[in-house]
């Protein structure tokens, strides 16, 4: 195992080991990229290592965990960032010297963000699609953008309940909304008529007394 001893080889295998075991997250292989990525590691670990093989390989899987855990759970890239550092902590430290350290380092980060690229070509995991964010939020998508109940605010009428400055607090039907004048002060108590909704911004206008008696008299 001469080619072991070299201080690149490092940068290989831990590069395709983190490549395929990064890459069954992201993508549905059905354990086989995982496997060929253990391979890869375990060769690695073992070769430089002996009596502290099993606690530096642990290491590293935990570090992994952790990046599905976020994956599957959180969603916000603590864990993740976690789990990096604990894979790269790992093999830093069972290389034989400071330079197979460097190269095996590298490996893992560049084999890491080589696996989105599998993305491209193979099936994603369900895991992953609150952060890729791949569906359009439309309603033909069963997404609404705007929230049903504001929508029928239109047209309706109700009172400030403080100063709109310009904005406040209107009831509308019995229901306290947060709304915003068009860039006008209404004091409190006034009469308002929803204008405009914007998902959940409501937009309102004072009814002078012309507009209330018309209103009146519908």
């Amino acid at each position: 195992m001469d080619i072991l001893s070299t201080d690149w080889i490092g940068f290989i295998i831990t590069g395709f080991g983190t490549l395929f075991l990064i890459g069954e997250i992201l993508v549905n292989m059905r354990g086989f990229f995982a496997l060929i990525g253990i391979g890869f590691i375990t060769v690695y670990f073992s070769a430089y290592l002996e009596g502290s093989f099993i606690i530096m390989i642990i290491i590293y899987f935990i570090g992994l965990l952790l990046i599905i855990i976020d994956g599957k759970l959180l969603n916000d890239g603590t864990l993740a960032t976690l789990g990096l550092a604990s894979m790269l902590l790992s093999v830093a430290l069972a290389a034989p010297n400071i330079y197979a350290g460097i190269y095996a380092v590298i490996g893992v980060l560049i084999g890491g963000f080589s696996a989105f690229f599998f993305l491209k070509v193979f099936k994603r995991r369900d895991m992953w699609s609150k952060l890729t964010l791949r569906d359009q939020l439309t309603e033909e998508a069963g997404y609404n953008s705007m929230n049903n109940e504001y929508k029928k605010l239109v047209n309706e009428t109700g009172k400030t309940l403080n100063d709109l400055r310009p904005v406040g607090t209107v009831c509308i039907n019995n229901k306290d909304y947060s709304a915003l004048s068009n860039g006008r002060w209404i004091p409190k108590g006034s009469l308002v008529r929803v204008v405009q909704v914007d998902g959940t911004k409501i937009l309102v206008e004072e009814i002078n007394d012309k507009q209330q008696g018309n209103t009146l008299e519908t």
